[in-house]
């Protein structure tokens, strides 16, 4: 197994963590963040990672930022389910019209999930 692999499944499961620590959140957001861009340098069109990263992004409530990440994903031809689905709720929070966000989860129907990746947080609530 790769060490980019493992460092990925590291970041998954730190990821995963975040919702048990809410009070060290800022903290393990940015400990993410810092795994994931040093993987990109070492594997710049990692698509798990650019995906990975787009969700921090997202729950982090930097959406241009995020959006940015998952378009290259998409870009390089990543036919992750996670990566429609966070399209999908990137656009949502930047209040775009319903069709763009639809499209993507439409998209998301027949995909199946990269198990090194994970969704956006998403708050039907916030909007």
């Amino acid at each position: 197994m790769s060490t980019i692999t493992t460092r990925l499944e590291n970041v998954k499961k730190l990821q995963a963590k975040r919702w048990e620590n809410e009070d060290h959140w800022d903290t393990l957001n940015d400990l993410l963040v810092k795994e994931l861009d040093e993987i990109l340098l070492i594997e710049p069109e990692n698509t798990s990672a650019l995906i990975n990263i787009g969700a921090i992004y997202s729950d982090m409530g930097e959406n241009e930022k995020a959006l940015e990440y998952l378009k290259t994903a998409l870009d390089l031809g990543s036919k992750d389910k996670n990566l429609f689905v966070n399209l999908a709720i990137v656009l949502v929070y930047m209040e775009k019209h319903q069709e763009e966000y639809l499209e993507y989860l439409e998209e998301a129907e027949d995909k199946t999930e990269d198990p090194l990746t994970f969704k956006a947080y998403f708050d039907p609530q916030s909007r």
